[in-house]
């Protein structure tokens, strides 16, 4: 195991070991054990009790961060020639159709997020290799495959990001920058928690929300108490 610089320990030494904290107390926390000298991500890392193998577990969703994530989300936008003028009004940072599919089956994924009409999914399927594995195949679940092109490209620009629970039945996503203040952190993992509150299995039993950490790029990680997520 790789020894902890001296920045390290004096971050791991403000959180108290075996407690877990408030989102609010997590939220300021964070951003005092944050060193990094370059505007780290804060994420959340949310571990459920369910078994992705079963469908009837499988917890998928979407959310729109109040505060945004703090993030230049790069968006492309592969759509007919009739609704190019609506996603680039709507702030697509690319816009187009087969000079794209082109481009993506010669290898080319440098975007967040890809946003297209049912119609054209039938050309997407053979991307599925290069797409799938990136989390970057729309999908109408997210509300990436739509004919409300303008209203997809806007939500996405102001914050909304889907969300999957991995194999090991762990949920990751990023909600914000330490550069925001603690407030903006905490409304955003509320809303997140509360998000995945609402999307419990029927199928889920017992304890739903087993563990909550919070954390910024390289730095280490606050436990949240599970119980009172939701409290100011």
């Amino acid at each position: 195991m790789a020894k902890l610089t001296k920045k390290q320990k004096e971050a791991q030494s403000k959180i108290e070991k075996g407690k877990a904290y408030t989102v609010a107390e997590a939220s300021a926390l964070i951003k005092e054990v944050s060193s990094e000298s370059f505007d780290a991500s804060v994420d959340l890392a949310v571990r459920l009790n369910v078994d992705p193998r079963k469908a009837n577990q499988m917890v998928r969703g979407v959310v729109t961060l109040p505060h945004g994530t703090g993030k230049d989300v790069k968006v492309l936008a592969l759509v007919t020639p009739d609704k190019e003028e609506e996603a680039k009004n709507a702030g697509a940072d690319y816009v187009g159709l087969d000079e794209y599919l082109d481009k993506i089956k010669g290898g080319w994924t440098d975007v967040d997020v890809i946003i297209t009409m049912p119609s054209v999914m039938g050309k997407l399927g053979p991307l599925g290799r290069v797409l799938g594995p990136r989390g970057l195949m729309p999908n109408p679940k997210t509300g990436t495959v739509t004919m409300d092109i303008a209203k997809a490209v806007s939500d996405v620009k102001a914050g909304k990001i889907d969300f999957k629970v991995d194999k090991t039945g762990i949920v990751h996503a990023g909600i914000g920058k330490v550069s925001f203040n603690p407030e903006k952190i905490a409304g955003n993992a509320r809303e997140l928690l509360t998000t995945l509150v609402k999307l419990k299995p029927q199928a889920a039993k017992g304890v739903y929300i087993k563990s909550i950490h919070m954390s910024s790029t390289m730095g280490p990680g606050v436990a949240i108490d599970t119980k009172r997520f939701t409290e100011q």
